[in-house]
């Protein structure tokens, strides 16, 4: 699947494609064009007009500014390049970006894979393109898109929402996407790691206690004063909201960081593998 194809069963997307693609239709056969008429005014096939307004194509910012400019708009079709914006990625990422939009704390604990909030594109792609059965390469790059888009919240200039990331060294020496990718996120954690509102830190292998061995998980602490687990297992995806499992995650994390080194002792690990790899 590409940003192009809409997603049927996913309700919420699927009201938004059909508003916009309604309006689309009610200004075109108001300016009396035929859908290959209108195709060719701008600069697109009568198939894919078709696709656009029978809602089995999601159409792209350009769409929308060719046909508010053919059909002299004045920016009410464009304007909807806002509504159709979130709904081009998963649903499962719009539900996370919303709570992580919510938090004033975001803490990460992952002994797999570097945070996705701090993945460099390279190595998002990587990540996302070992499973198996693996995406298709249009839905492939639908997910990088995705998950690059999640780290709009990160913003050096704010001083929320405060993150949190521990991560196990395995991490750090999994070469995935090979040296160079790694390489190039090694780099960028240096980089995270400096800003003021971002803890880094490691868990080395070496250290005899490790209370992260059930796997990885996140807790976002919101602005309502609630906090939100996030708990993922191949296939499966948890969305935790009990207080008692929320209060277990928040022990579990606080022991984690106190068995991690300090931010600057990891950074401090991180530079000497990255002169390793």
């Amino acid at each position: 699947m590409s940003d192009w194809d809409a997603e049927l069963e996913d309700e919420e997307a699927g009201a938004v494609i059909r508003t916009v693609a309604r309006q689309l239709k009610l200004w075109r056969e108001a300016a009396g064009l035929t859908q290959a008429e209108f195709g060719t005014l701008i600069g697109y096939g009568e198939e894919l007009v078709s696709s656009v307004e029978r809602r089995r194509r999601i159409p792209r910012p350009e769409y929308l500014d060719a046909a508010d400019e053919a059909l002299g708009a004045s920016g009410k079709i464009s304007a909807m390049r806002t509504d159709l914006e979130e709904v081009r990625y998963p649903k499962k990422v719009r539900d996370v970006k919303r709570l992580e939009a919510e938090a004033v704390v975001i803490s990460s604990y992952n002994n797999s894979v570097v945070d996705g909030l701090l993945q460099t594109r390279d190595y998002a792609r990587a990540v996302l393109g070992s499973r198996r059965p693996p995406f298709t390469v249009d839905e492939l790059e639908r997910q990088v898109a995705a998950r690059l888009a999640r780290q709009e919240i990160i913003n050096p200039a704010s001083a929320e929402p405060l993150f949190s990331f521990v991560l196990c060294e395995s991490t750090l020496r999994r070469l995935i996407g090979g040296k160079m990718v790694m390489r190039g996120q090694l780099e960028r954690l240096l980089e995270a790691g400096k800003l003021p509102n971002i803890d880094l830190q490691v868990l080395p292998l070496g250290s005899e206690e490790n209370s992260g061995l059930d796997g990885l998980f996140r807790l976002l602490k919101l602005k309502d004063g609630t906090n939100v687990g996030l708990s993922e297992a191949p296939l499966v995806s948890r969305v935790l909201c009990n207080p008692k499992e929320t209060t277990a995650l928040d022990m579990r994390y606080g022991i984690i960081r106190a068995q991690a080194l300090t931010p600057r002792n990891s950074l401090a690990l991180i530079e000497k593998v990255l002169g390793e790899t």
